[in-house]
């Protein structure tokens, strides 16, 4: 298996310099990553970086708390794409979902932002699966389906605990084999990766790419 294809390589950290954004852009054509996943302010430089290879630029979007109104979050998504984004990984409504069981806000917020997209980039909830009951895993998942989105992703890795392979495979069974399932946080080994791919992760997010593959 070619796990690279398989890894968002990632760097979120506020304190990131642009020549760590050019050392993560090299790495990610060295070792034929999926995607670089960086903060809204480093997606243009990526995208001049990236612009002759195969590597998509994935960012963030109302993160990593998922609390900015939905047109904050439609605006940070079409300026986004405006500067190059290919992926855009966005953070659920959390409150919303915990404290409104009908979640018509939810499905709404997540479907603006895919019409907003328009096709041109992929669209991965975030659903903080950490701070979340498994029935509460299973509802957001199937909310953020039925709005179109086309990835799940269990943490922000800016929360309590990052992904795991138990609810990788909760949130596995809840979207079906055609919608992905991206596993981020903590995921720091080969054997996280394994654990991952086995519990049906389809894409994953780390920090620690180049050192795994070493």
């Amino acid at each position: 298996m070619d796990y690279a294809k398989l890894i968002d390589h990632t760097l979120l950290s506020p304190n990131t310099t642009e020549k760590e954004i050019i050392q993560l852009c090299q790495e990610a054509i060295q070792y034929g990553f999926a995607s670089v996943c960086v903060n809204p302010t480093w997606v243009s430089l990526s995208a001049d970086l990236l612009r002759e290879s195969d590597v998509n630029i994935c960012t963030v979007i109302g993160f990593p708390l998922g609390a900015n109104t939905t047109e904050t979050k439609v605006f940070e998504t079409l300026n986004a794409i405006g500067n190059g984004a290919t992926e855009i990984d966005v953070v659920m409504n959390i409150a919303e979902l915990k404290n409104n069981k009908n979640n018509m806000l939810v499905e709404k917020e997540i479907s603006m932002i895919v019409n907003a997209v328009q096709g041109k980039a992929l669209v991965k909830v975030i659903i903080e699966a950490c701070l979340l009951t498994d029935e509460e895993k299973i509802r957001a998942c199937q909310i953020a389906v039925k709005a179109g989105a086309d990835f799940l992703k269990t943490s922000t890795g800016f929360s309590l605990h990052g992904a795991t392979a138990k609810d990788v495979a909760i949130m596995r069974q809840a979207v079906g084999p055609n919608v992905g399932v991206k596993a981020s946080g903590g995921v720091s080994t080969m054997e996280d990766i394994k654990f991952m791919i086995d519990a049906g992760a389809s894409r994953i997010g780390t920090s620690s790419a180049v050192k795994i593959l070493r």
